[in-house]
């Protein structure tokens, strides 16, 4: 069985965090590291904004007051609150055999361990396809400034509702992909931190996120099951995701290249408003 690495980077700031995600793209780019699974938190917990996002979609204000991290993430989508999740990232390079050229159908290969990781934790997941007029219509999303607001094609969702937020992105011939498996949500947080035209499109806004998006102990809560730890959800999606995968997941660290290139990328790139703000 091919091996893969496995690398736990723990709780890092907002900044660094996307940082080392691009770092180990071009480590693997330059055939320096094999192609890398990793799983890590955030310290603090931070609100996050797709690459095509405008800032001025979110209350920094709010952000401040609520003691919450921001950062532009280098992958599209909407604003996620990262908190009370286990965020992970999955680098390989695009001609690996098995990973396909289309985005759509690299979302179902490279997801297929989050599925069985949900199943694993005793949820009905199931890979959303939105082939028909149906489908599209039950998914349809209120087009709030959140993620989780409507599933994309291959995403997962329980009950029709989205139960994990990933995003890709491509550079130098390597795939990206990363995203959040939410342990618990704290909807109204997220809502008072981003702006809306009024209240009462902010509460529509929040009304229709409540009933697409959902959270791991939410769905165990409401099943009358025992709510799971994070090392429990760590474990279940480290076992999944390298069955899904068919590779071994091998224990290892960041290096010395990675961590340097981490730390350059968090002073020129992620931990500046140039970029943070950009749009």
């Amino acid at each position: 069985m091919t091996a893969w690495r496995f690398i736990h980077t723990g709780d890092r700031s907002p900044a660094e965090n996307m940082a080392l995600d691009e770092a180990i793209l071009t480590a693997h780019s330059e055939g320096i590291v094999p192609p890398t699974v990793r799983f890590y938190g955030w310290n603090p917990a931070t609100l996050s904004i797709g690459y095509f996002q405008k800032a001025a979609e979110v209350d920094q204000e709010a952000v401040a007051n609520e003691g919450i991290g921001f950062v532009r993430r280098p992958t599209g989508g909407r604003a996620v609150l990262h908190d009370k999740e286990l965020t992970y990232s999955i680098i390989v390079a695009e001609d690996y055999p098995g990973i396909p050229r289309n985005v759509t159908d690299a979302y179902r290969v490279l997801s297929e361990g989050l599925l069985q990781g949900f199943r694993a934790l005793g949820l009905n997941a199931e890979m959303v396809q939105l082939a028909s007029d149906e489908e599209k219509e039950k998914y349809a999303s209120a087009g709030s400034a959140a993620c989780f607001d409507s599933p994309s094609w291959y995403e997962l969702v329980v009950e029709g509702r989205k139960v994990a937020g990933s995003a890709q992105v491509r550079q130098k011939n390597v795939v990206l992909q990363h995203g959040s498996i939410l342990l618990d949500m704290d909807t109204d947080q997220l809502f008072r931190m981003l702006r809306f035209s009024n209240e009462k499109v902010a509460e529509r806004m929040k009304t229709s996120f409540s009933k697409k998006a959902v959270a791991i102990n939410e769905l165990l809560r409401a099943q009358e099951k025992e709510a799971v730890t994070l090392g429990q959800v760590e474990e279940a999606f480290r076992r999944e995701i390298g069955l899904g995968l068919g590779v071994k997941l091998v224990e290892d660290s960041l290096t010395p290249f990675e961590i340097e290139l981490t730390n350059r990328l968090v002073q020129e790139k992620y931990g500046t408003d140039e970029w943070n703000l950009r749009r």
